[in-house]
């Protein structure tokens, strides 16, 4: 295709058929949405996702379709229609092809129905799937970062440029976590507030890296299926549990090589012969008490404040978490072990004749649990939900009467996929879709200049409950008679997810 630029501007008036010559001058009009841009040759509408093509409006991404694929035991995949050479763009009603709304553009605010209704066949049944790219003013990103590290307090806000985008919110276990974007930003402040907050939800959505400061906190670097980056150092690990956790997997393994052991955690620090751990091993009392709140015991809260040191905190030293040593119940010749929730940080230390710690060479069994700690932390990675409503007039592209589609969602009739991938549906009210972006295709997410994200939704159910909620019927086309002047691209789909047609529900593939 053409190269393209943007063309913004639009005229009075009520918009003619989509694509209407506007004059002579090669303008066509496009009424997509209720912008209706005045396009000339050679550039695109506002939204760039339509394009004055030789004085055609075009799409200027070919429509995507998934095919279907199986993974073998040995991991070959294998694709269902097993095109000879290049595939020619033929299709049949039962093809194993699921069309996807990338590419398919929108019908926003939906005054028309959406711009593909397909009518097909899988497994004997025969299905309709309602394909349009949603536009969303109303929707976030829910983003996990795995890290102890301390990224910056809760609700402190989350900056891009210098312009706010989200927030940090409460923390997981192992994770901090963010929440970006949302209509007040996109919509409610600046112009460049919401300018920046779109770009950056783009740029997540598409997988592409975006770089963050928490204020007050740390600077982040951010993309989904990446370890994170926390000022500037590449996180490896999760943390393996809490220093309670950690003493309960592995404190028989401890046994015989350590008089105490003290897990060092931002959240709860553990110390073994406190701990109900060190009971059942029958170990005697250390006289070491360690600073923070005592919860149950052997698990302490407040140890220390949360940072970038040992088990996210912000303790370098970890005899410094030490309050007092008990001589009436320490020796000289105890062997105190500390270790961090990942197994990054541990120092080994016999107590001199002044019942002062002295650090020691870590004996091997001892190295060897560190290890396997280690090897218990997951990578660290972040995850990047795409959280959407698509509970207003986006129904109505699928149905006259828009609370049937809810209700037929709701009641698992109609599932909903985006761009292929599973969606998972909140509970409650409307039509609330969330997906990982990494089961997305590539590039499934655009914007338009409101700002807003552009997501590629699909509806797909049976055509006998398609026809009950009321839709769309002539609007319906045959897979097999689906015109795409503007091409369309056939991806494999992936054979670790479930086929959009298929009985299996989103909450399950999640």
């Amino acid at each position: 295709m053409t190269e393209t630029r943007r063309d913004t501007s639009a005229v009075e008036g009520a918009p003619p058929t989509k694509g209407q010559d506007s004059g002579g001058d090669g303008v066509v009009r496009c009424d997509a949405c209720p912008v209706i841009c005045r396009i000339r040759p050679g550039r695109t509408g506002a939204c760039d996702r339509y394009a004055n093509i030789d004085g055609r409006l075009a799409r200027t991404d070919p429509l995507t379709l998934l095919q279907k694929t199986e993974q073998k035991p040995d991991g070959q995949v294998v694709r269902f229609l097993k095109p000879q050479g290049a595939w020619d763009g033929s299709l049949t009603s039962d093809a194993p092809v699921f069309v996807t709304g990338i590419g398919a553009t929108t019908t926003y605010p939906d005054y028309k129905p959406a711009p593909f209704i397909v009518a097909g066949k899988w497994r004997g049944v025969d299905t309709v799937t309602v394909v349009t790219e949603g536009i969303f003013s109303y929707c976030s990103l829910k983003v996990k970062i795995d890290t102890d590290r301390h990224i910056g307090p809760e609700q402190a806000d989350v900056l891009v440029d210098g312009e706010p985008i989200g927030h940090v919110t409460t923390a997981e276990y192992g994770s901090q976590m963010l929440s970006l974007g949302g209509v007040r930003h996109l919509t409610g402040g600046a112009k460049k507030e919401g300018v920046v907050t779109c770009k950056a939800m783009l740029d997540l959505c598409n997988k592409r890296a975006v770089e963050m400061q928490i204020d007050g906190g740390a600077k982040l670097t951010v993309q989904a299926g990446a370890a994170p980056i926390v000022d500037g150092e590449q996180e490896r690990r999760m943390r393996v549990g809490c220093g309670s956790a950690a003493i309960g997997m592995f404190a028989q393994q401890w046994r015989g090589h350590a008089d105490e052991v003290i897990v060092v955690d931002d959240h709860i620090t553990g110390v073994l012969s406190e701990h109900q751990a060190g009971a059942y091993l029958d170990m005697s009392p250390s006289g070491i008490r360690v600073r923070g709140r005592k919860s149950t015991p052997g698990r302490y809260f407040q140890t220390a404040r949360p940072g970038a040191g040992w088990g996210g905190t912000d303790v370098t030293d970890p005899l410094t978490i030490i309050e007092k040593i008990d001589p009436k119940k320490a020796w000289p010749g105890l062997r105190l072990f500390m270790v961090s929730t990942t197994g990054e940080d541990a120092l080994y230390c016999v107590l001199d004749e002044d019942l002062t710690p002295v650090p020691t060479e870590m004996p091997a069994p001892l190295a060897q649990v560190v290890d396997r700690i280690a090897e218990n932390c997951e990578p660290a990675l972040c995850s990047v939900l795409f959280l959407g409503g698509a509970g207003g007039s986006l129904r109505a592209g699928v149905t006259e009467n828009p609370v049937r589609l809810t209700r037929s969602v709701r009641d698992a009739l109609t599932r909903v996929t985006v761009g292929g991938a599973p969606a998972y549906v909140w509970p409650g009210g409307g039509i609330t879709v969330m997906v990982d972006v990494t089961q997305t295709p590539d590039e499934a997410f655009g914007s338009v200049p409101t700002p807003a994200l552009v997501a590629p939704i699909e509806f797909s159910m049976s055509r006998a409950d398609y026809l009950a909620l009321g839709g769309h019927e002539a609007a319906i086309v045959a897979l097999d008679r689906i015109e795409t002047p503007d091409g369309r691209r056939l991806i494999d789909a992936r054979a670790d997810l479930p086929w959009p047609h298929d009985p299996k529900t989103a909450e399950e593939a999640l």
